[in-house]
């Protein structure tokens, strides 16, 4: 095999290797809005660090792969580069998140990044024969990125309950899928079973959510100027058919903020909460 920095046997390789380089390094930034207004407001409003300690635990495992089965310099780099910006993200969190929320983040991190990729390590170079290892060390990324690409169900299951795509961005979910053909190709091409397999499930899910993005995009309605007086209230009401709890209600905010990456904990609680009332104060 020839030397060089996306050198492979296959010339179609290099090309879906760079690729998936340039749409994975889009996604690894997804988060940035998110973390800027988290240092701006100095706080992370309630959202959750597990998204960002599983995105590095699955980098960390990709680079150890990546080092194990050498002449993977795709994997190699923008896994280095998501290492990075997920350390970013996390430590940002661990300096703004309440003392609750970031005890949990530490016990997750300390979990998942230090005992579990240790003991993962540890096996892999001391009782894995070494002929043996790229094997076993893929069947393990392999089984973790099959899990994390199951992850968005709940989102699935989110929009077919509520019948509304608000939570679930379109353009997350179509350059996840850009990222997965380009990753299945580039597997493809180096014929790694590892890398292609756990992107048929993440370019179907992707595919999944765009469709139901579609079927369940709700355009923003109108504003409406609720009536200043109980009679008018009264004849308003009557000619919009309100429901009784907007009749309460004099503006409606949003129940919790959202963030760019999918963060299912904080949007089965978004769901889950219910909304103040339906009509929209100006």
């Amino acid at each position: 095999m020839a030397g060089g920095f996306f050198s492979m046997e296959h010339p179609w390789a290099s090309a879906f290797g760079i690729l998936g380089n340039i749409i994975s390094f889009l996604v690894f930034l997804a988060p940035m809005p998110t973390f800027l207004r988290v240092y701006r407001k100095k706080s992370t409003e309630g959202f959750s660090s597990v998204p960002y300690v599983v995105a590095l635990f699955s980098c960390t495992l990709w680079i150890f792969y990546a080092l194990v089965k050498t002449n993977s310099s795709p994997l190699l780099t923008i896994n280095a580069f998501g290492c990075a910006i997920e350390s970013v993200y996390i430590l940002l969190y661990l300096v703004y998140a309440p003392r609750p929320a970031r005890l949990r983040a530490l016990a997750s991190f300390l979990l998942l990044n230090v005992a579990a990729f240790s003991l993962i390590a540890v096996v892999t170079l001391v009782l894995v024969a070494e002929a043996q290892r790229v094997k076993v060390l893929g069947s393990i990324c392999l089984t973790f990125s099959m899990a994390v690409f199951v992850a968005p169900m709940s989102v699935i299951f989110v929009v077919i309950r509520t019948k509304s795509a608000e939570f679930m961005p379109f353009s997350l979910s179509f350059f996840l899928t850009l990222s997965a053909v380009a990753w299945f190709f580039y597997g493809l091409f180096t014929n790694d079973l590892y890398v292609t397999l756990p992107n048929v499930g993440g370019f179907f899910f992707g595919c999944v959510q765009m469709v139901l993005y579609c079927c369940y995009r709700k355009p923003k309605p109108a504003s409406v100027v609720l009536p200043t007086t109980a009679a008018a209230l009264a004849a308003e009401s009557a000619e919009m058919e309100l429901p009784l709890a907007a009749l309460d209600a004099v503006a409606v905010l949003p129940s919790c903020a959202v963030p760019v990456l999918a963060e299912l904990q904080k949007l089965e609680e978004a769901v889950g909460s219910p909304r103040k009332g339906g009509v929209k104060a100006i």
